[in-house]
């Protein structure tokens, strides 16, 4: 059972999977009965999280509230079962999440927390009941494919399909009439294909017509900060990592999806400028639109960032005109600060949380589920294996 630190993505002895591998593995690891507490439900759980991940990355948004709503299931229930999958060593945190508001450090109105992330992960014991041949430790670890077996049987068959087959005309090309095919070799890692296709279309490569574009050329476009974007001109290998990102942020944000890879990371330049992660950025998006999905995301997005630098040069401008002590940078740096910071846990409030909490068994339990290791220090080991315990039977 994978315990405290080793659920965590830098700690964690399984290794990284995309949603379709590791749904399999999380069938076998309930059916195996490894876990105590894994049953049909716990599937159920796996199942969603598997509809909503990202192929790339295998990272997928806790949404608490929403998978309750998709299974019907309470709050610690859902909780439950996650923790069941963590303690398999089939998900792993990447983000936790906070209830900080991160748009309030930034001066800008409104809430938005930062949400919990999971990566899937596939645990040793998996691989080793598979005999998988492992390369490299944790989470970075990967299977290693030997193609023997398939190229003898492929041999086996173009053998025998030869022999059945009848001769070609004279003076006709070999191969001329097979399709393209892939030569697949032993990979580390994702699949590496060589040998590519066998040939060019010639009549495609031959067309001599020119694509025109109705799109404005981008050299005269604009950011959504209303900059010239000669101005801010990317690097290719920034404009490659920019990509990247906007994958995880596509991935995270449901609304998002819809638009092309490209013209989404370039609506989120001015988010990279901040320099906020991925996980940030989605942070923002999510909070912009919780109730309907704007038809071009792209620009709706442009469209409210140029908003927001409207109203953050009109709000400064009005504030330095009146004199308000919050247009001091000085004071606005000790008020991000102040908000970010939390306070360090005293013996006091563990006390207090130990006298308020005595007969709370389903909230000590629910925190237990959510994380085990600060709801040990808070309530302590006693309270909290009875809530536990209490909150069980009450199920029951």
């Amino acid at each position: 059972m994978a315990r405290g630190s080793a659920q965590e993505l830098t700690h964690t002895g399984s290794r990284r999977s995309g949603p379709r591998r590791w749904l399999r593995a999380a069938r076998w690891l309930v059916s195996a009965g490894i876990h105590p507490r894994a049953n049909a439900t716990t599937l159920r759980v796996a199942e969603d999280l598997a509809k909503r991940m990202d192929y790339s990355t295998g990272h997928v948004l806790y949404c608490l509230e929403g998978t309750c709503a998709r299974l019907e299931l309470s709050r610690a229930t859902v909780k439950r079962h996650i923790a069941v999958l963590r303690e398999l060593g089939a998900l792993v945190w990447a983000v936790h999440g906070t209830r900080t508001n991160i748009r309030r450090t930034r001066g800008l109105g409104g809430y938005a927390g930062t949400a919990t992330v999971y990566a899937a992960a596939i645990p040793p014991s998996y691989d080793h009941a598979m005999g998988h041949e492992i390369v490299g430790s944790g989470y970075d670890a990967r299977i290693v494919v030997h193609p023997s077996s398939q190229s003898s049987q492929s041999s086996q068959g173009s053998q025998s399909s030869q022999q059945s087959s009848q001769p070609s005309a004279s003076g006709q090309i070999a191969g001329a009439g097979e399709p393209p095919s892939l030569t697949l070799v032993e990979e580390k890692g994702k699949a590496e294909m060589t040998g590519g296709l066998k040939y060019t279309p010639r009549l495609r490569a031959s067309r001599g017509k020119t694509r025109t574009s109705k799109s404005p050329s981008r050299s005269k476009s604009q950011d959504p900060a209303g900059r010239d974007a000669r101005t801010a001109r990317r690097s290719p290998a920034q404009v490659a990592r920019e990509i990247l990102q906007t994958r995880t942020v596509r991935a995270l944000v449901n609304w998002t999806q819809r638009e092309p890879l490209r013209k989404l990371a370039f609506s989120l330049r001015a988010y990279f400028d901040r320099g906020l992660s991925a996980h940030e950025i989605a942070a923002e998006l999510i909070g912009l639109c919780l109730t309907w999905r704007p038809s071009r995301p792209a620009a709706y997005i442009q469209a409210h960032l140029r908003r927001e630098a409207r109203e953050t040069v009109a709000r400064d401008s009005a504030q330095a005109a009146a004199g308000d002590p919050r247009s001091n940078a000085a004071w606005q740096e000790w008020l991000a600060q102040a908000s970010t910071e939390s306070p360090a846990r005293t013996d006091t409030d563990r006390r207090l949380a130990r006298l308020y909490s005595w007969d709370q068994w389903s909230e000590v339990a629910e925190h237990y589920a959510e994380d085990p290791d600060d709801a040990l220090d808070l309530y302590g080991t006693r309270l909290c294996v009875h809530a536990v315990r209490q909150a069980a039977l009450a199920e029951r």
